[in-house]
């Protein structure tokens, strides 16, 4: 069941010009506007009450199986709609989606409430209706931004800094950090712990300090259990609307521009530099010293050995440009078809 009720916020009815406004959508003519709707929910479960929505064509056999009350979608898919169906004309219908989820399923305000199984350093400063679940610490000298939530059992360690409406879920930890305004941190995420770094020695391995922070910009999104060392000797920075999926593990030094999107498994090494609106596929892995240029987009497995240029497209391990790529796939499995194969796998010649 689409937004759970023992879960998710409730909101509604909205009109049907509510929607449209917060939306972007365009209501057709003649169109009563007062109309109402109680939910949001996708074309397979919606009914007459309900609006929905149609991002690709694909899509197309299911919208017009839908009874869907309303539908955002774009003006060139509208005759794809079933008699009676309401087309909320929209140039991007999953940006619209999401705000319509958004109206219909509000963020539950903070509390601004403290429970008593928290630990709160005296010397920590909280800025207004800040909530403070089971089991947090918050240490010395801390500084929790108005609005933020730190879950049950999450760590706020010394001196970290979190900026107005952050969410730290729970069990994850924040330490050596400085976070801006509504910053999202999964639960078992841990931001700030050492970096790997360590110099040999003849009697083994010793362990260089690791003095930098971790500067978090504003609206970054860091999923759950996922590891982002602090600088070693500079900073590690996560720009801007950065979002970053679970189990990503990004070393010291590094740094994302902004709106950067990072996928489940990927693997930064330290002191890389990735520009704003990269994207990095599941499970790609970079090594140390290098830079990635604005908008290139790596996909996913790829093993990143080299600077990847602005706005390039790289695949494979080692990763190269995608043409390239397949047209070495390409000619490998040429090679690999045996030669002179005849019926039912023969080979000519073996009678």
């Amino acid at each position: 069941m689409l937004g759970d009720a023992r879960f998710f916020g409730q909101a509604g009815p909205f009109t049907l010009a509510e929607i449209a406004a917060a939306t972007g959508a365009a209501i057709p003519a003649g169109t009563d506007p007062a109309r109402r709707f109680l939910r949001a929910a996708p074309l397979d479960a919606a009914t007459a009450d309900s609006v929905s929505f149609l991002e690709s064509a694909r899509y197309a056999a299911a919208l017009g199986a839908s009874r869907a009350g309303a539908c955002l979608m774009r003006e060139a898919d509208a005759a794809k709609a079933p008699a009676g169906m309401i087309v909320l004309a929209c140039a991007q219908p999953y940006l619209a989606w999401a705000r319509a989820l958004g109206l219909f399923h509000p963020a539950a305000p903070a509390a601004g409430t403290i429970d008593q199984a928290a630990r709160i350093d005296p010397t920590a400063r909280l800025g207004g209706d800040v909530t403070v679940r089971a089991g947090a610490v918050i240490g010395a000298r801390a500084l929790v931004g108005a609005g933020s939530v730190i879950g049950e059992n999450a760590v706020v360690c010394e001196g970290v800094v979190l900026g107005e409406g952050c969410v730290i879920g729970a069990l994850a930890s924040v330490s050596h950090a400085i976070l801006g305004d509504r910053v999202a941190i999964g639960p078992g995420a841990r931001i700030g712990h050492a970096g790997f770094g360590f110099a040999p020695g003849p009697a083994g391995f010793v362990s260089v300090p690791q003095l930098g922070r971790v500067l978090i910009g504003d609206d970054a999104d860091i999923g759950a259990n996922t590891t982002i060392d602090r600088g070693s000797g500079q900073d590690t920075v996560i720009g801007a609307g950065c979002r970053i999926d679970n189990l990503v593990q990004i070393g010291h030094n590094v740094r994302l521009g902004r709106h950067c999107v990072i996928v489940s498994q990927v693997g930064i090494s330290g002191s890389t530099i990735v520009g704003d609106r990269a994207m990095l596929g599941g499970q790609a892995g970079l090594t140390g010293h290098l830079k990635v240029g604005t908008g290139a987009r790596i996909g996913a497995q790829a093993g990143v050995m080299g600077d990847v240029p602005a706005g390039a497209d790289v695949i494979g391990s080692p990763a190269q440009p995608v043409r390239d790529a397949w047209r070495a796939i390409a000619a490998l499995n040429r090679l690999a078809k045996p030669a002179g194969r005849g019926v039912a796998g023969q080979d000519k010649g073996s009678r």
